[in-house]
C-alpha cells in the first residue's frame, strides 16, 4: 500500500514523541523529519499545545523518583504514568525547578544551571551569570520571546547589604549567548517570602509575588519577555494572607492567585488583566481532608480540574466545584518535590554554540 507523503507527516505530528524517536529507525527520510525538521518539530509542539496534551514533571528526592504524570488521566492510573531518569544529574539531593516553556524544563542543582527537555532527553547547560554571587531571595523564571524566536532566563535578586546598588534583574538570551543587565535607576523589588519564587508566565509575561521596600507593600511585578520592561500590579483588595501561604499560578487563561487559611485555600481571578477592581475571589477548596493539610495549585486540567502539590510528598486533584476528587503520595514527607507542568516537544533551543 501506498500513503502519500504529506499524509504520514499528518499521522506523524499527532504521536507522542516517544513513539516518535523509536521511529527515526525506521527509514532514512522518517529519521532526518523527526530528528532535523525545525518546520516539523513546530508543528508537532503547537498541534499538542492547541490540544492542551500537557504532563507534569514530578520530582522527589526522597527515593529519588522522577516521574512524568499525563494531567488528564486519573492519579492512580499507572500507565499514565512514565518513569523519567535524568541521567545527567548524580544526585535530585538539591535539585529545583525554575521554569518550563515550550517543552524545556529549567532546572538548578549544585549551583549548575541547564535547559532539559524529558520528552527527548536532551539538556544544555547555561554559563553562570557574572553578577555577584552574594544576592539571594531570587525571583526565577524561564520563557520564550516568540518575536525574536528566543529562550530567556530570568532572575532577579537582592542583597540586603547593598539594596541600592546590587538589587537587579538579570536575563540569558540563548540566541545572543549572554546575560544582561535590565537598566533602572531605583529597583525597589525583592522576595516577599523566605522561599525561591517561580515566576508565572501568561502571555509573554513573567509574573512574581514580590515585596517593595520603598512602600512597604507586597506587589505583582512582571517582565515583559518581548519589551524587556517590568510592571507592576496590585493584589486584591484587602488582601492580607502572608507570603508564605500564598502565591501566584495561571488558572485557565487568567493569571491567579491561592491563598491558604485554616483549612481552606481560596482561588483569586484577575479577570481583567492589570485590573484591580477585576480581581474575584472564585474558589474555595477544604483541605482538612488532605493528610499534610497544605495544597498548593499548579494547574487545571480540559475539564477544569485543579492539580497541586500537598506538602512535599505528592498531588492532589479537586474538581471545578471545589469537591476533593483523589490525592496520591510519590515521596516521604521529610523531603522536598519539585513540580512542573509541560508540553511534550521535539523542539530545539535557537543556538549552536551551547552544546548537550
Amino acid at each position: 500500500m501506498y500513503l502519500p507523503h504529506e499524509l504520514i507527516i499528518q499521522i506523524l505530528l499527532r504521536l507522542p514523541v516517544k513513539s516518535l524517536i523509536r521511529f527515526k529507525s525506521v527509514c532514512k527520510l522518517w529519521f532526518s523529519l523527526i530528528s532535523h525538521d525545525p518546520h516539523f518539530a513546530n508543528s508537532h509542539f503547537q498541534l499538542n499545545a492547541a490540544t492542551h496534551k500537557r504532563r507534569i514533571l514530578f520530582i522527589s528526592t526522597s527515593a529519588p523518583i522522577t516521574r512524568s504524570i499525563d494531567l488528564e488521566a486519573p492519579l492512580h492510573d499507572e500507565p499514565a504514568s512514565t518513569a523519567l531518569s535524568p541521567n545527567f544529574i548524580f544526585s535530585l539531593s538539591y535539585l529545583e525547578i525554575k521554569g518550563s516553556c515550550n517543552g524545556f524544563i529549567y532546572l538548578n542543582y549544585f549551583g549548575n544551571m541547564c535547559l532539559w527537555n524529558p520528552s527527548t532527553g536532551i539538556h544544555v547547560q547555561i554559563p553562570l551569570s557574572p553578577v555577584n554571587s552574594s544576592c539571594f531571595g531570587y525571583l526565577d523564571g524561564f520563557g520564550y520571546d516568540h518575536s525574536t524566536d528566543d529562550y530567556l532566563i530570568v532572575s532577579m535578586c537582592y542583597n540586603p547589604a547593598l539594596p541600592h546598588i546590587s538589587s537587579h534583574l538579570q536575563f540569558f538570551s540563548f540566541r545572543a549567548n549572554t546575560w544582561k543587565k535590565l537598566e533602572a535607576t531605583y529597583f525597589p523589588y525583592m522576595n516577599a517570602s523566605h522561599n525561591h519564587r517561580v515566576g508565572s508566565l501568561l502571555g509573554g509575561v513573567m509574573h512574581w509575588l514580590a515585596f517593595r521596600r520603598d512602600i512597604p507593600m507586597n506587589v505583582i511585578v512582571a517582565f515583559d519577555l518581548t519589551e524587556r520592561k517590568l510592571l507592576e500590579m496590585s493584589l486584591p483588595d484587602d488582601f492580607n494572607t502572608g507570603p508564605s501561604y500564598c502565591d501566584l499560578w495561571v488558572f485557565g487563561e487568567f493569571l491567579s492567585l491561592w491563598s491558604m487559611g485554616k483549612d481552606i485555600v481560596e482561588i483569586w481571578v484577575m479577570k481583567e488583566y492589570k485590573v484591580r477592581s477585576s480581581w474575584t475571589m472564585t474558589l474555595v477548596l477544604p483541605i482538612h481532608a488532605i493528610p499534610t493539610r497544605y495544597f498548593s495549585p499548579i494547574c487545571c486540567t480540559n475539564r477544569g480540574d485543579i492539580i497541586g502539590t500537598y506538602g512535599s510528598t505528592g498531588l492532589v486533584k479537586y474538581d471545578d466545584k471545589g469537591q476533593l476528587l483523589e490525592h496520591l503520595s510519590y515521596g516521604v514527607a521529610q523531603y522536598g518535590s519539585q513540580v512542573a507542568v509541560y508540553v511534550e516537544s521535539l523542539l530545539s533551543l535557537p543556538v549552536d554554540s551551547l552544546h548537550s
